[in-house]
């Protein structure tokens, strides 16, 4: 099918551009959630550990079980947002993830502590669906990939906001195992922390509309014209309306059944949108910010300042992420994760060459001059070639790259493959760092090599095309699968 011309002109009212700016900022505080969820936790590991009396693999499964609630939360998301609409899972989301901060602040057992951070992972992993599939929908196409890199930055602002938030309160407490108010230690409060951002995410959620999509599929299309009026302008809004109806109501309701196809049961591109996300993950990102102790220690510095240097980091992160957000639109999606992969794999490479050097063992690892000093560096490099390319493009690609029918379960498939990836890289580091750190960091330079060739042989530019000429901007365009009876 030859794709049609965009709806939109090019001049798009300023004050409804910056009311779906507005919009979209909403929307991305699921981004934020996710981040600081992933963060907090890192200044409580140590008191966690102490209080409940874990073990290696028991603190490490506390640790990373919040990730397996992801999971499930990302692949039921999408079918609930289809059912009920987005802003309302969006609620469910702040509700989910509201209880598993007062549920963990409140822990009395490492198996309460378990249950509450598995609880709070799942609404993480709704918000993560929910952010770039409303964001997609609810954009004009020429800014639609910088609003969606809002989920990026957001998730990085989350980042950077939980490690401050960590390291205020243990400073306040004198550590983060000691007493600080109402006779809870301060480690709790890091986890209570979490209810002002689910809160202030509930409360903004219910001042943005509804997905104009999910509304026309709905049948409400006056409401649905109100909406695309709020964030485009008067610009020929029925055209638009009528595109939407065109991709949604000529199809059944959308569901699971939707995404089978010839490759291993599943469409092609929805495998595509599997492959983005587990290729974001393998790069090992989440390396550098769970277990950097063992690399900023190897060059020198001492662990108390550990903390410090992985705030620096997650700084550099949004200010890589803003550059991202400045040039995907321009640039594209594909020159953007084609650089990112290049750069990777480049100073991964080099990090392993580093640690070829290192004398020691475990968490007494260390480089010898000049050595150090080039793997501190390269680790930098990484991270910076991450948050300009793969760290916010996944995102925009999972939001735009389905067509309207799939969107919302292929998005929720390929998110759950996501939150998978992170859980396997960040449960098999350690045994990787032991056989050593220049073989795990190796085989993450090896999958930013197969992420290379993956985009150059699979992925297809989006930037500026409108959702709904969307049939298949992954790889080849492939023939409509045919309808199933209802």
């Amino acid at each position: 099918m030859a794709e049609e011309p965009s709806v939109l002109a090019d001049d798009e009212p300023a004050g409804a551009t910056g009311k779906a700016i507005l919009i979209s900022l909403v929307a991305a505080l699921g981004g934020f959630l996710f981040g600081f969820d992933t963060a907090v936790i890192n200044g409580a590991v140590d008191a966690i550990e102490g209080h409940f009396h874990l073990g290696p693999f028991a603190l490490g499964f506390t640790v990373a079980v919040g990730l397996l609630g992801s999971a499930v939360g990302a692949w039921f998301a999408g079918a609930a947002a289809d059912r009920i609409g987005r802003v309302r899972v969006m609620l469910i989301a702040a509700a989910l993830f509201s209880a598993g901060a007062i549920g963990s602040g409140l822990a009395f057992a490492d198996w309460d502590l378990i249950l509450w951070r598995f609880v709070g992972g799942v609404g993480v992993g709704v918000a993560s669906v929910i952010a770039p599939a409303y964001i997609a929908e609810i954009a004009p196409a020429r800014y639609r990939g910088r609003l969606g890199s809002l989920q990026q930055l957001a998730i990085v602002s989350g980042i950077f906001i939980a490690l401050l938030t960590d390291a205020y309160l243990a400073a306040l407490a004198g550590g983060a195992s000691h007493e600080l108010w109402l006779g809870l230690q301060a480690w709790r409060w890091m986890f209570l922390s979490m209810l002002l951002p689910s809160i202030a995410y509930a409360v903004l959620a219910v001042q943005i509309p509804e997905s104009p999509r999910y509304l026309v599929a709905q049948g409400q299309t006056e409401r649905a014209s109100e909406v695309l009026r709020q964030v485009l302008g008067t610009l020929r809004v029925q055209g638009k309306v009528a595109d939407i109806q065109r991709t949604l109501l000529s199809e059944h309701r959308p569901r699971m059944s939707d995404l089978r196809g010839r490759y291993a049961g599943l469409r092609s591109i929805v495998w595509a949108g599997i492959l983005l996300s587990v290729f974001q993950q393998f790069v090992g990102i989440n390396v550098i910010f769970y277990y950097s102790t063992t690399l900023w220690k190897s060059v020198g510095f001492t662990e108390s300042r550990a903390l410090e240097i992985t705030v620096i980091t997650s700084v550099t992160n949004v200010v890589v992420t803003l550059v991202a957000i400045a040039l995907v639109d321009h640039v594209g999606r594909k020159p953007l994760l084609l650089v990112g992969s290049a750069g990777m794999a480049v100073s991964l490479a080099t990090m392993a060459l580093c640690f070829t050097h290192a004398t020691g063992s475990g968490s007494n690892v260390t480089l010898p001059h000049p050595w150090g000093t080039v793997a501190l560096l390269a680790a930098n490099a990484y991270v910076v070639f991450f948050g300009v390319s793969w760290g916010p493009v996944v995102w925009v690609l999972l939001g735009e790259m389905f067509s309207n029918q799939i969107r919302a379960a292929a998005l929720s498939v390929a998110a759950a493959a996501q939150w998978l990836a992170n859980f396997a890289i960040s449960t098999t580091f350690p045994t990787l760092a032991s056989i050593g750190l220049s073989f795990a960091y190796g085989l993450y330079a090896g999958f930013a090599v197969l992420s290379f060739f993956f985009v150059l042989a699979m992925v297809r530019e989006t930037k500026g095309r409108e959702l709904e000429d969307m049939d298949n901007a992954v790889g080849r365009r492939s023939r409509p699968t045919p309808r199933t009876a209802r």
